[in-house]
């Protein structure tokens, strides 16, 4: 039985650091995975430190063809949805997320780990975050109402065994910049029609609006996705960082399609509150498959 990386499932930690790479011009992309790869614990932890390893799965595809999802493919365009709205695309070639209790220790292993890379790969986007009461985002609701369990996850997020690439998972990873302004200045019932629930509880609403988030991103219509959604930014500049993990790629796709307005023409209303300002899909390996790289011979 193969694998997934345990960071997927380690709930409950208190500061995040997600660093995405590009490989330096002139370097092999075989060796900023083996190097990926040889970072001390991506299966376990790292000080402390949760180390979850993901790759542009045209990337990974390279390295790994018989460890690869056929038809897997990067955030290579933008989702240019109606009235004007776009999902850009902002795919790199590799993302470190590494979590843990504190940010010091995370700052401090994120450090580490682009000294381990500097000669392969150069940041090319990085962004700190942390949970904000308990576990709701900055809009003010409870986010994650309707995660699977961690008994259930695996079976949503990691491709099961005797399947190419068993037990990797699939992440889109999004940047949401918030406007606090206009959404502050909506009234507590107008916030709960744009999302679909209850704010103090997260009862969906019996007549929830169809351009309400909870309706344009219905798992049970488009398939069962396993966030680990986190806040990030400052207190004038900020908003959600969208870390999803599906065994497929199409329940993610159709989503952002839902949101954009292309599935039925109507537009998630929280995309007139939120805005996508970067977006990429990475497939992230087994820990056996990483096992291998690590081990294998330039």
């Amino acid at each position: 039985m193969r694998a997934p990386q345990s960071g997927i499932f380690a709930l409950g930690t208190a500061s995040h650091a997600y660093l995405e790479f590009d490989v330096t011009e002139g370097h092999d992309v075989h060796g900023l995975v083996r190097a990926i790869a040889s970072l001390r614990e991506p299966r376990t932890t790292m000080g402390g430190i949760n180390l979850v390893a993901g790759f542009r799965p045209e990337l990974w595809a390279q390295v790994g063809p018989d460890d690869a999802l056929a038809d897997l493919h990067g955030f290579n365009e933008d989702v240019l949805g109606i009235e004007g709205f776009v999902m850009p695309a902002t795919q790199h070639d590799a993302v470190l997320w590494l979590s843990g209790s504190a940010y010091d220790v995370v700052f401090e292993a994120s450090r580490g780990a682009i000294a381990e890379l500097r000669e392969l790969a150069t940041v090319a986007q990085e962004t700190s975050s942390w949970p904000y009461r308990h576990d709701r985002d900055l809009t003010g609701f409870i986010d994650g109402t309707e995660n699977p369990t961690l008994i259930d996850a695996p079976g949503v997020a990691v491709v099961a065994d005797g399947n190419p690439a068993a037990g990797g998972t699939i992440l889109l990873l999004q940047k949401w910049a918030h406007d606090a302004h206009a959404w502050e200045s909506l009234a507590d019932a107008e916030q709960e029609r744009v999302i679909g629930r209850t704010k103090p509880d997260s009862v969906e609403l019996d007549d929830r609006p169809e351009d309400s988030h909870v309706a344009r991103t219905d798992q049970e219509t488009f398939g069962h996705v396993f966030r680990r959604n986190m806040p990030y930014g400052t207190v004038t500049d900020h908003g959600t960082m969208f870390v999803g993990f599906c065994r497929e790629q199409r329940p993610l796709e159709a989503m952002l399609e839902s949101m954009a307005g292309l599935t039925t023409g109507t537009r998630d209303a929280l995309t007139r509150y939120t805005s996508a300002v970067g977006g990429a899909y990475y497939f992230v390996p087994s820990t056996d498959a990483l096992r291998l790289l690590a081990n294998s011979v330039a």
